[in-house]
């Protein structure tokens, strides 16, 4: 794709964009300080973030390792969190994480590296302890214990992703089995339901909380890690049956037709109990909820199980919604959690995973889609819903290149 107009299009805005984030004293001067997601160690808004992009830039030859060196230095200055908040995105794995993507080119971040994966095993151990805990007791899971962002989800996809052979990789997958697995429950509810609100806490809008399919906070990330086990010959004992549980649950809910299917994002006990979800109700086709997301699990569930009706509504889903220009309306940012840059590398994925051409033919559209939307306006810098991601996706569009190690193992597309 590389000598064609759209991936010189795509390049030529990346490399824009990169330019314009290549010093972090001139992108935050005076540093970041309002938040948590700011904080330098943060893959959503910090520097790691912004470190990724340009580490996968010099490793496909678009960057220069100097600039990375740069932002990895400032993703690690200061104290770098194992505690409990520590997680894919936060703290040592996050650093880990972006320090890998380093490393597999260059050897100088080894002893760093070394030091990292060390605390991050450890935060891992620390929360599958505590998630096993919780099943003896029969207890419903908090967000926070099995979801991408903050949970063994996403621990399970660094995990895999880094050193696929290592115990502690067989362990997380082993959690995420038995996550899957029934929990006494005279509703029938599955055992990945929470007894909280989508936000994460209780709430009177949730009496009794929400099932989740996305794949930030939701079981959706569960079936991408579990599927790509199974893809990568690492599955452990259990693994199938897993993956066809979360997907039975799946196509129990899902929406739409043949044609142009569709999953919800969350669901209620109100609407699990009067089995209905109305179709105001669909989400947005973005990456953390909507079918950028949802889809490439199922895509990813049916190519494990060697199921090609489940490959094909997952395609036919992002290809509805790349040819509906309302729900193309629903996407006005630009990030790859809430925006276009995410349905785009998501549908890039999809596409490059089974040749499919119709997919592929849709993507220079939506490229250019996301370009005017980046000219119109000023954004944040950062990696998750600002120019940073944006960038990374079209970087890999025009390069039609993603190699492994995937970046996008934090968003669990790959």
């Amino acid at each position: 794709m590389t000598t064609t107009a759209p991936a010189r299009a795509a390049l030529l805005t990346a490399d824009q964009l990169a330019h314009a984030l290549a010093d972090p004293s001139t992108v935050w001067p005076g540093g970041r300080l309002d938040g948590v997601r700011a904080w330098p160690q943060s893959l959503a808004g910090g520097a790691s973030g912004i470190a990724l992009l340009h580490i996968e830039r010099a490793r496909t030859g678009r960057g220069d390792w100097g600039t990375a060196h740069t932002w990895l230095a400032t993703a690690v200055r200061g104290e770098v969190s194992a505690a409990a908040n520590a997680s894919l995105y936060f703290g040592a794995p996050a650093l880990a994480f972006v320090t890998h993507r380093a490393a597999r080119a260059s050897s100088r971040y080894l002893r760093v590296l070394e030091r990292l994966d060390a605390a991050t095993c450890t935060v891992t151990r620390n929360r599958l302890a505590q998630a096993h805990q919780r099943i003896d007791r029969a207890e419903r899971p908090p967000m926070e214990e099995s979801d991408l962002i903050r949970g063994l989800s996403g621990l399970g996809a660094y995990h895999m992703s880094c050193h696929p052979h290592h115990e502690i990789t067989r362990d997380a997958l082993a959690y995420l089995v038995r996550l899957t697995e029934s929990l006494p429950d005279p509703a029938g509810l599955p055992p990945w339901w929470m007894n909280v609100a989508p936000t994460g806490a209780p709430h009177a809008d949730y009496p009794g909380g929400h099932g989740n399919f996305g794949l930030s906070h939701g079981i959706g990330s569960a079936l991408s890690v579990l599927s790509l086990a199974l893809l990568r010959d690492l599955a452990v004992p259990g693994t199938v049956d897993a993956v066809e549980r979360i997907c039975a649950w799946t196509d129990q809910w899902r929406q739409g037709d043949e044609s142009a299917p569709w999953w919800p994002g969350y669901i209620s006990m109100q609407q699990a109990t009067v089995n209905h979800v109305h179709s105001d109700l669909r989400p947005r086709p973005s990456w953390c909820y909507g079918v950028s997301g949802t889809a490439r699990a199922q895509q990813l569930a049916g190519l494990a199980l060697r199921d090609p009706v489940r490959v094909q509504a997952a395609e036919n889903a992002i290809l509805s919604t790349l040819r509906d220009p309302l729900q193309l309306g629903k996407l006005p940012e630009i990030g790859l959690c809430h925006g276009l840059a995410g349905l785009l590398h998501a549908a890039w994925r999809m596409a490059t995973e089974t040749g499919n051409s119709e997919i592929t033919l849709e993507l220079p559209r939506l490229a250019d889609r996301l370009i005017t939307a980046l000219d119109l306006d000023d954004h944040d810098p950062e990696l998750l819903d600002g120019a940073a991601g944006a960038a990374l996706a079209l970087h890999t569009l025009g390069t039609d290149s993603a190699p492994a190690p995937h970046w996008d193992t934090f968003l669990t597309l790959a």
